[in-house]
């Protein structure tokens, strides 16, 4: 039988990044913490933490990480069943892509936090990624771009980002005189969101070029199209955040022959319970209002 105190102190060391932090999380002493860290291992034969070179789980803890999640996901829908039990917040840990974080996601989940006293950690992950960390435990859920779920987990299509490459119609006309040409993508500077970011690298292969370029590199959607709209280079951007960011304009296009779209997949626990089948009912809903249908 497991221990849910010595799992919602594993839970909670991962969350909070370290045993002193957890300790005040739970009100209880970095020793105390740790001792339970330990006594988890010793039931277990094995370590569920790594502490070197930074602190994260093992496999064994990665898999407790998901059960835990699963069974807090449960509990709230026992809660609702029978009030006499704590009614505690939930609390969801999301890994998701900046863009639809900028964007849509918050429309369209807010009303349901509200209603449901929902708090969610929001893990930010490139879109081409982010499923390994809940193939990691590390969340319970996943908004990305993968259409193969893990083991145990369903997957939803939500619908679509239309990507184009923008700059300032000066920065086109001083880098792209003749165009989007190999010679130009050498010497331009771009703007890449972060190492994993493989956009600019779908661009450019249409554009038929697939040599080395120049960028800046800004893991912020904010601040990249605001890079980009300060002529510093040109980037990926959404048509939905060229619309919200830039309504005046600003920006141009620098190949109208080329779109690199992204498609969004909504990954969870098929185990879950009515609480994450009524929340993916929500996404799937206002996505159909939000973004493109799949094509």
């Amino acid at each position: 039988m497991l221990d849910y105190k010595l799992l919602e102190a594993l839970t909670t060391v991962i969350e909070a990044g370290g045993f002193e932090r957890a300790g005040l999380v739970l009100g209880l002493s970095q020793s105390a913490v740790s001792q339970r860290i330990k006594l988890l291992e010793s039931r277990l034969g094995q370590p569920v933490l790594t502490r070197h070179p930074s602190l994260q789980a093992t496999v064994a803890g990665q898999r407790l990480l998901n059960h835990m999640q699963q069974v807090q996901l449960l509990e709230r829908d026992l809660r609702r069943q029978i009030p006499a039990l704590s009614a505690d917040r939930t609390r969801l840990r999301i890994a998701l892509n900046a863009d639809s974080l900028a964007t849509w996601w918050a429309d369209a989940i807010g009303d349901f936090c509200q209603a449901e006293g929902l708090l969610l950690d929001m893990v930010i992950e490139d879109q081409d990624i982010g499923l390994r960390r809940m193939r990691d435990g590390d969340v319970a859920a996943c908004l990305c771009s993968s259409d193969q779920p893990v083991a145990g987990a369903r997957c939803v299509a939500l619908g679509q980002m239309p990507y184009r490459a923008l700059a300032r119609p000066d920065y086109i006309d001083r880098y792209f005189p003749e165009g989007p040409t190999p010679a130009a993508f050498q010497e331009a500077p771009a703007i890449v969101f972060g190492p994993h970011d493989q956009l600019q690298h779908r661009f450019l292969a249409q554009c038929g070029y697939h040599g080395r370029f120049p960028y800046h590199l800004c893991p912020s959607s904010e601040g990249f199209i605001r890079l980009a709209t300060a002529g510093m280079g040109y980037g990926m951007i959404p048509d939905i955040q060229a619309r919200l960011a830039d309504p005046d304009g600003t920006l141009a296009n620098l190949s109208a022959n080329h779109t690199v779209t992204v498609k969004l997949y909504w990954h969870y626990w098929r185990h879950s319970g009515e609480f994450m089948e009524s929340l993916t009912l929500t996404l799937i809903q206002d996505a159909r209002q939000r973004l493109q249908p799949l094509t």
